[in-house]
């Protein structure tokens, strides 16, 4: 989607070119108890992608020059999960408060110059417009030491409160606990992320003191700390939605709701049917093309590429794979990573894909599985038929050519390669190659002994009738 603000005077291309570089400290040291997994809070993934690559990922839309990545607990899963995201790391080896966390950036950060923007790693749906929005806030005329991000939730219930003027320039940020009724009025939130100048943040954050009931070092303290200096602050504000934090099971399944309402919409405007678009998901790389059909019930895995005018039918569930202009995928069709359907292919219901080409054309119906195979254009493979690719040990292919016909509940032994043109009858079990355009038998001659049936039957019923 486009992220513009009309009131700034900015839009989805200007995000790109922003006067000041960018760098991000975003914490990620807690210990995440709520969420009752091994696994670490910010790995847990929307649209299945970790939280933290998400926000990374959108915070590439800006300037970003630097991130670090503030570790403590399960640090080594953290850096492992983001190793290749061009992140650096610092730790925090005592929980002392965010502005301690935000503080052990410091010294690798040392010699950067722009903007710098601390946030919490549990926010996946945060935007890079909205930090964009912030950094044009801390460039206007009256210079704020610092810029909040700020909210209105439909129930404030015991957020910090931002008392701010019309012109955003904050009065008074207060925790719920110490605020007075009157202040507790004020339905602008405190949503945690805030950004300053390289030049001001780590004097703000080693200004903070600890004098508070939790003996922590908070970072929204910076704003405290600037307002002693005689410098205002100010407060941007983002949508609930935008803002909402990941602390437990449930709030990551609203999290992943949101992040998937979002991309129905965009692959709608962009031009993708979605027949019932609440019962459609989307990974968070899905690449779907224009003018394609999505029934209802369809699961998108990572890594999936849909050409135009292609039909997805009821009740699939593709990962990995490829499926070119004016494919037929399903009902009840499964694609693992690998699958690739040229144009115009068709697979119907209750067929697999694994590593397998299906040919421009060609067309798998029925309760079949295709794994480590190549399928030549035009071929049709009949129900019930399977590559057997796998003896325990290795894997092998299957070569199909063009225009085969591969009958009925055959079995294909691989490696094997059925010719062109070739017609391979039903209920063969084929372990040899098959010539172009041969036909190959592989089963007992048929043969009919008259009126045995009958025999039998009668035979049968006296014995039953006598007992």
């Amino acid at each position: 989607m486009p992220w513009g603000f009309n009131g700034l005077g900015f839009g989805s291309d200007d995000i790109m070119t922003m006067e000041r570089p960018l760098a991000a400290i975003i914490l990620a040291a807690g210990q995440g108890t709520r969420m009752k997994s091994r696994l670490h809070k910010v790995l847990h993934p929307i649209a299945g992608r970790p939280m933290l690559q998400h926000l990374v990922a959108e915070f590439r839309k800006l300037d970003l020059q630097r991130t670090v990545v503030i570790t403590g607990a399960s640090a080594e899963s953290v850096e492992t999960a983001m190793s290749n995201e061009n992140c650096e790391f610092a730790r925090q080896n005592e929980q002392l408060g965010t502005a301690h966390a935000a503080l052990q950036a410091k010294s690798a950060l040392s010699g950067f110059a722009g903007d710098i923007l601390v946030c919490f790693g549990d926010v996946p749906l945060l935007k890079a417009a909205t930090i964009a929005k912030m950094q044009e806030r801390l460039r206007a005329n009256d210079a704020p030491a610092s810029v909040v991000l700020g909210f209105r939730p439909q129930d404030a219930k015991a957020y910090g409160r931002v008392i701010a003027n019309s012109d955003g320039q904050i009065e008074k940020m207060i925790e719920y606990k110490d605020a007075t009724d009157e202040e507790r009025q004020c339905d602008l939130c405190n949503a945690g992320p805030i950004l300053a100048r390289s030049e001001d943040l780590f004097d703000l954050l080693e200004a903070i003191d600890n004098d508070n009931a939790q003996g922590e070092y908070y970072l929204p303290d910076v704003v405290t700390v600037a307002d002693s200096q005689g410098r205002s602050s100010a407060v941007v504000e983002a949508d609930e939605s935008e803002v909402a934090g990941v602390n437990d099971k449930l709030d990551l399944a609203v999290a992943d709701a949101l992040w998937q309402a979002e991309k129905r919409e965009e692959v709608m405007r962009a031009g993708v049917t979605l027949r019932d678009p609440g019962s459609v998901f989307f990974s968070w790389d899905t690449d779907i093309a224009a003018d394609v059909m999505v029934e209802p019930y369809v699961v998108f895995g990572p890594g999936v590429t849909v050409d135009e005018g292609a039909n997805i039918r009821a009740h699939s569930h593709l990962e990995g794979c490829r499926i070119g202009p004016c494919c037929e995928v399903g009902p009840f069709a499964r694609l693992r990573p690998g699958a690739v359907l040229e144009e115009g292919s068709k697979i119907g219901n209750f067929v697999e894909m694994k590593k397998a080409v299906l040919g421009k054309g060609a067309k798998a119906n029925h309760l079949t599985y295709l794994g480590d195979a190549d399928i030549g254009a035009g071929a049709n493979i009949g129900a019930g038929t399977i590559t057997c690719n796998y003896d325990g040990y290795f894997k092998y292919r299957t070569e199909i050519g063009e225009n085969a016909f591969v009958g009925s509940n055959s079995a294909l032994v691989a490696p094997v390669k059925i010719g062109k043109g070739a017609i391979v009858g039903a209920g063969a079990t084929v372990t040899q190659d098959v010539a172009d355009d041969a036909l190959a038998l592989v089963r007992a001659e048929q043969t009919e002994k008259q009126g045995w049936a009958k025999r039998f039957r009668d035979a049968m019923l006296a014995k039953k009738n006598k007992g």
